[in-house]
């Protein structure tokens, strides 16, 4: 199991296998999805600032749909396509 942190929001204790946007919606963190959570759009921009070395490696679709949304930071990553893939914690605001 993984902890997952929400700035402001809580956190929920979730399985590997488990995207950070699947977990915002589990403790009603306000985590956008227009696009269903298909990476098709960047309401679901987060800014992991722990344990990112716990998730998924960023591919050349969610780099590519960061390009287009605000505020990119090196921490940026989408919801949709960050996928826990170890047990710990991340936190995420």
């Amino acid at each position: 199991m993984a902890t997952v942190r929400f700035k402001g929001y809580g956190e929920a204790e979730v399985p590997v296998g488990t995207s950070i946007l699947k977990a915002a919606q589990s403790v009603g963190a306000p985590e956008g999805y227009a696009c269903g959570g298909v990476c098709a759009c960047s309401t679901c921009h987060v800014y992991v600032t722990k344990g990112a070395e716990l998730l998924s490696e960023q591919e050349d679709e969610e780099a590519d749909i960061l390009d287009k949304a605000f505020d990119v930071r090196a921490q940026s990553r989408l919801g949709c396509q960050s996928t826990i893939v170890k047990d710990g914690v991340v936190e995420v605001e």
